[in-house]
């Protein structure tokens, strides 16, 4: 309880509570809080500055820029989320299995994630897009594929410790099988540093896509994307600073949020801290 009440405060871990969670109740009322349609275009209105009618302006088609970052929240929790979990269920097992049965089983495994760690985590992702093309599940996988490595090593790290402990040794001497093991004792105590890194890296897919929207190779230019509105308004940044400057403010304050909720909980649920 007493790292629970310095969680609660700490008034960076209490901004980044709050803007995680801002961020998901945007996400699933966007539609209800959306003052206009995202895609309504009108071309009277365009490069509008901001005004109490359209309070963070509008851009090049008059299409309405704060509706366009609240429905874009919802594409930042999608690909946040679902990212994180593609990678935690690749880097995960290989990391449990890598940790646990050691020799050659982690040698293979570890030597497969080096070479993944070899290559820029954009490059490659930028390279798979532009192979299989854009879209959602494309955008996905790539981001999947590059960044599941950190996960892996910090699991195997946690394992390779834990297989030393008594309760585990007790579990093999009672007979218990390698899979009972696993799951029964080995993994319940890497699920708070596992929980930890998460909130650690989640900006990072949100960063990756709006960085390949941003390149062109994420979602298309029409979707709600804010890397994808950024890179449309970055033609036309000295009449227009606004088409720019809000979307990647928005980023910014996501990511600096689940940077700051990760910390705190690290402070919380790390014994090492």
């Amino acid at each position: 309880m007493a790292r629970w009440k310095r969680f609660i405060r700490n008034p960076a871990a209490v901004a980044g509570t709050l803007i995680c969670l801002g961020l998901i109740v945007v996400a699933i009322f966007a539609p209800a809080i959306a003052p206009y349609p995202p895609d309504q275009m009108l071309l009277g209105n365009r490069h509008l500055p901001p005004s109490p009618g359209h309070w963070m302006g509008t851009d090049f088609f008059g299409r309405d820029i704060l509706s366009r970052i609240i429905i874009g929240s919802r594409i930042t929790v999608a690909v946040g989320l679902i990212a994180l979990l593609a990678q935690a269920a690749i880097g995960i097992p290989l990391g449990l299995a890598a940790g646990y049965f050691k020799g050659r089983i982690d040698m293979v495994i570890m030597r497969l994630t080096d070479i993944f760690m070899s290559f820029p985590t954009i490059l490659l992702a930028l390279a798979i897009m532009a192979v299989s093309g854009g879209g959602f599940w494309n955008l996905i996988l790539a981001l999947s594929i590059t960044s599941w490595t950190s996960f892996s090593r910090l699991v195997r790290s946690q394992v390779l410790t834990l297989t030393e402990r008594d309760f585990v040794q007790s579990s093999h001497a009672l007979g218990a099988r390698d899979l009972r093991t696993i799951f029964r004792q080995i993994l319940p105590n890497c699920i708070p540093i596992i929980i930890v890194h998460a909130t650690l890296v989640v900006a990072v897919p949100i960063l990756a896509e709006s960085s390949l929207s941003f390149l062109g190779l994420g979602l298309p230019p029409e979707t709600s994307s804010w890397g994808a509105m950024a890179a449309t308004g970055r033609a036309y940044i000295r009449e227009a600073w606004w088409s720019v400057t809000f979307p990647g403010l928005a980023i910014a304050v996501v990511v600096l949020g689940t940077n700051l909720l990760g910390d705190a909980l690290r402070d919380v649920l790390d014994p090492k801290m």
